[in-house]
């Protein structure tokens, strides 16, 4: 696939979408535009790590035939107005995807260069961790993918998270790996940018 599975992302969450979750966590649309642009390569990074094991690809794959069929993309609207299952469906990737230690590192990364507290961060990510898996089995279906062709799209996509931004590494492996001590967060903001294009443009 020649374009970022990021910026084709990005094209789903529009104006209203992030207002929306800006309301959600009581933030306005610029500081929501800005942690959604640092949340979304967190959790693609988290997903490709996971999937290049022929295990956790082939879980990923499963989880994607069925339960995230994609169609949350079409109204996306209703299933952030649905906020409790929204959160617990969110959560429950969560705790697949980040795990307590990541997922804690990641909020205060977030977190440092947002303002927002661990508790907005941590809605934050819940709210996106079905979009993001509705994407990814959208294009699963569309591209006819069984869990080696997610694993090499995934696997594609995090090069080219750690390769925007030269000179500073892997961001997303330090927030996931770090212990907390680490102060990536304003890289992260700018790489997340980057990558998303157009998701903070005008706001």
């Amino acid at each position: 696939m020649s374009d970022s599975l990021l910026a084709m992302l990005s094209q789903q969450i529009d104006d209203q979408t992030v207002r929306q979750i800006g309301g959600q966590l009581g933030v306005d649309q610029q500081t929501a535009g800005t942690a959604i642009s640092a949340a979304l390569p967190v959790l693609m990074g988290a997903l490709a790590r996971n999937s290049q094991s022929s295990g956790g690809a082939g879980a990923l794959a499963g989880a994607l035939d069925r339960d995230h069929d994609g169609s949350i993309l079409d109204d996306l609207g209703g299933f952030l107005g649905q906020s409790g299952q929204a959160m617990n469906m969110g959560q429950a990737i969560l705790g697949h995807v980040l795990g307590g230690g990541q997922q804690n590192s990641a909020q205060q990364a977030i977190g440092r260069s947002t303002g927002m507290n661990g508790g907005q961060v941590g809605q934050l990510l819940a709210l996106l961790a079905p979009i993001v898996m509705g994407f990814l089995g959208r294009q699963k279906r569309s591209q006819s993918l069984d869990g080696d062709g997610l694993s090499a799209i995934l696997g594609s996509e995090r090069r080219r998270i750690e390769e925007a931004h030269p000179g500073r590494g892997d961001l997303v492996s330090q927030i996931l790996d770090q212990d907390g001590d680490g102060n990536v967060g304003d890289d992260l903001v700018n790489l997340g940018s980057k990558l998303l294009g157009g998701l903070l443009r005008g706001r």
